[in-house]
């Protein structure tokens, strides 16, 4: 396949093109900085805003994958939660008007989203997790943060300009993914890895809050097999199975690296220590309990479905990792 991936040279974006590259795919990555990318894969600049000479590469391809963002690891001010929003909504509208203008438009164009559009699991009541079924969108929960509420809006808005594009002749559908747990450095288990091996692992504002995940072999076995899969659009949850407490899901992580004690944060702790390290507590304290309905139902199969056995491949790759480096 030709495959275009808008905002391909983020964490998620390497483990989906390198895969794609690996495969004999042709990998197109859309990106506002140029670098080097492995064999079978190549830049094209665009600003992820307007109309440029990169729409000429959708134009013939087999598929388009919009991984196009700010990255959600920052303090959620107002300006950064402002570029959230615009970095999603123009670069979908824009990869949407590309193709609208295609005399050969791509048959698929899977777009990205986020499990942070349901809502917050402790609001539900039935003790339930969400599936796309059954799932209770956010933003109206009570005693949440009020600019959880606009996470939520951005969530919305996201998919919504997937939604609106005039693009009849191509499947779409929406990836409303977890957090994707790759052992490379910088990403979400780069972070949470640090935490457990320098015992800061523990419970957080009591730990009952849920954790859902995904690997990142899982992630990309789910968009091939999104992309084969002629008969499935609209909204997948692309989460493992099998989502859990924080306090049980870093209990996991640190018995992976062998470590066995953590110290717990309040939230006014956890509040300090996103502050410090320029990220937000959003991402720790929202209880997100999802669970992939839509993938199971059409017979997708998990090979890392349970986060103890994930937790220690994830380890074992990032210690080789490390070796590598030396």
């Amino acid at each position: 396949m030709k495959v275009v991936i808008p905002g391909g040279t983020g964490q998620v974006g390497g483990v989906l093109r390198r895969a794609l590259a690996q495969r004999g795919d042709e990998v197109v990555v859309l990106s506002r900085r140029p670098e080097r990318l492995e064999d079978g894969a190549w830049h094209v600049l665009w600003d992820g805003r307007t109309l440029g000479a990169w729409a000429a590469e959708l134009d013939g391809a087999d598929a388009v994958v919009n991984l196009a963002g700010r990255t959600v690891s920052c303090r959620y001010t107002d300006a950064n939660l402002r570029q959230m929003m615009d970095s999603r909504v123009e670069s979908t509208r824009a990869v949407g008007e590309a193709i609208a203008r295609a005399e050969r438009p791509p048959a698929v164009w899977l777009q990205m989203s986020t499990a942070t559009v349901y809502a917050d699991a402790r609001s539900r009541g039935d003790d339930l997790p969400h599936d796309e079924a059954n799932g209770v969108l956010g933003g109206e929960e009570p005693d949440v943060p009020l600019y959880w509420e606009y996470s939520v809006r951005i969530a919305r808005r996201w998919e919504q300009a997937q939604a609106d594009a005039d693009v009849p002749a191509t499947r779409r559908v929406a990836l409303r993914t977890a957090m994707v747990m790759t052992p490379d450095r910088g990403g979400i288990f780069d972070y949470l890895s640090w935490m457990a091996r320098l015992g800061l692992g523990g419970p957080v504002a009591g730990g009952g809050q849920h954790v859902s995940w995904i690997h990142g072999e899982d992630f990309v076995r789910a968009v091939l097999f999104l992309l084969q899969r002629e008969d499935l659009a609209g909204p997948f949850i692309v989460a493992a199975p099998d989502p859990l407490p924080q306090v049980d899901f870093m209990r996991s992580l640190r018995g992976a690296w062998g470590r066995r004690l953590a110290l717990p944060a309040t939230r006014l702790m956890a509040e300090a220590g996103a502050f410090v390290l320029r990220t937000d507590t959003e991402l720790l304290l929202k209880s997100r309990r999802v669970v992939p309905g839509r993938l199971l139902e059409a017979g997708f199969a998990f090979e890392h479905p349970a986060w103890d056995a994930a937790a220690a491949d994830l380890v074992r790759r990032a210690r080789e990792q490390r070796r590598a480096r030396r």
